[in-house]
């Protein structure tokens, strides 16, 4: 009888290390890279503007999740955007997390330092490679403090229409997704059960109320969104930014048909999303113990684009070419619990965004544009080139397949991984 008492407790304590082992976590960590003194600003192509001032401070915010033997890390960046060669510094200082796991993503502000360092027509650059090469530092810090402070949580996930006068598409108002994407962690026991650890909004925006030419460092819209959820919420929030591509902008329009560039309209629009985004997540369920996958690919373009071309063989900044006139990138796919998310690495138009979205297994998509990489704009061949209205984005795109090229491997990973929880069939 002993011995079959022992072995008893020995399958019990087995399934209770297993539960446990399988429990999902979440942490997040937030890391300050506001440069001091104060760097020029870039908000594309050209030399960057100096700064004179700064209107809130830029930021690394990150969100670690665990589940068995799965954990991925999720990275903002207040940036333009995030090259891979950068984003690839930072993956080798992770400790944790595989770095085909790691997700980088620039929010966009056009107010930040040049991170592309640009070449002018002599192959000048002017960004400043030691600041770069800090933050790819702060980044791996970041998610390293994350992974020491991983604690059992519940997500709330949910997606609906944000409200109100956030974003409108310049090229043609009503063409832009208004859905707004939220994933909340919140913790599970000890003295923070009940409280949430992180939110993270998805939402697709130009977060370029002040723009690059007025001497101001800023996140833009982002600074106050991550202000207004804190105070609302406690944890820390994330911003990733969605398809907003061509060409859809913060809708900072007055009433004399001019537009608001201050901060003033940076927090108004930030706030608003803040609390659009908290209303549509504060009803849906919580999810105990969701399930987590991930996975990734790595795919190629061709770089057709004389501009492009000549960005990616003058940057000291320099991505993984897959040979002549091809560019290498990432492509993730991750299901958290009933959410499934794409990562873009650029700026898609909303025409491909809404169809990738409409072929995702579940009720809950999100797209992470400008993910793992930012080269720049994304358009399907019909687009390209196509209407005088897109002459600078065919300009700044690598070429007329990299539209096509990402819907079609996009598909793939789409119909090659399971399915996110409670999908059910059309």
């Amino acid at each position: 009888m002993r011995k079959v008492f022992l072995i008893y407790l020995s399958l019990v304590f087995l399934m209770v290390s297993s539960c446990f082992a399988q429990s999902f976590k979440a942490a997040g960590a937030v890391r300050i890279i506001t440069p001091n003194p104060l760097l020029p600003v870039s908000g594309g192509i050209g030399t960057p503007k100096k700064s004179i001032e700064k209107n809130g401070d830029l930021f690394v915010r990150v969100l670690v999740l665990e589940k068995g033997t799965t954990r991925i890390a999720i990275v903002n960046i207040d940036n333009l955007g995030w090259p891979a060669a950068l984003g690839n510094k930072s993956r080798a200082l992770i400790k944790g997390v595989a770095p085909e796991n790691v997700l980088i993503g620039a929010t966009h502000t056009h107010s930040g330092p040049d991170a592309y360092a640009f070449p002018n027509e002599k192959g000048e650059t002017f960004a400043d490679l030691n600041y770069l090469d800090w933050c790819t530092k702060q980044i791996a810090e970041g998610v390293n403090e994350a992974v020491k402070n991983l604690e059992p949580a519940s997500l709330k996930i949910a997606v609906g229409e944000a409200k109100g006068k956030i974003a409108y598409n310049y090229y043609a108002d009503q063409l832009y997704d208004p859905r707004c994407g939220v994933i909340q962690a919140i913790s599970n026991s000890g003295k923070n059960k009940g409280k949430v650890i992180a939110t993270l909004v998805n939402y697709a925006i130009h977060p370029e109320v002040i723009g690059s030419g007025r001497g101001i460092l800023s996140p833009d819209l982002c600074g106050p969104l991550y202000d207004r959820i804190e105070s609302q919420t406690g944890g820390i929030a994330l911003f990733m930014n969605g398809a907003q591509g061509g060409m859809v902008t913060a809708d900072n329009r007055t009433e004399d048909k001019k537009e608001a560039n201050n901060w003033q309209e940076c927090k108004r629009i930030g706030e608003l999303l803040a609390d659009e985004a908290l209303r549509i997540v504060n009803t849906a369920e919580i999810q105990p113990n969701p399930a987590l996958y991930c996975t990734s690919r790595k795919i190629e373009f061709p770089v057709d684009s004389d501009i492009m071309r000549y960005i990616l063989k003058n940057s000291p900044i320099k991505n993984e070419m897959s040979g002549p006139n091809k560019v290498s990138t990432q492509l993730n796919l991750l299901n958290i619990g009933t959410a499934q998310i794409l990562t873009i690495p650029g700026e898609a138009l909303p025409n491909i965004g809404y169809y990738v979205k409409r072929k995702m297994n579940t009720k809950s998509p999100f797209l992470f544009g400008l993910t793992n990489d930012a080269f720049g704009y994304m358009l399907t061949k019909v687009d390209f080139n196509s209407f005088k209205r897109y002459e600078y984005v065919s300009r700044t795109s690598l070429g007329e397949m990299t539209g096509e090229i990402y819907i079609e491997q996009a598909l793939k990973l789409i119909s090659e991984s399971p399915k996110p929880e409670g999908f059910e069939e059309k």
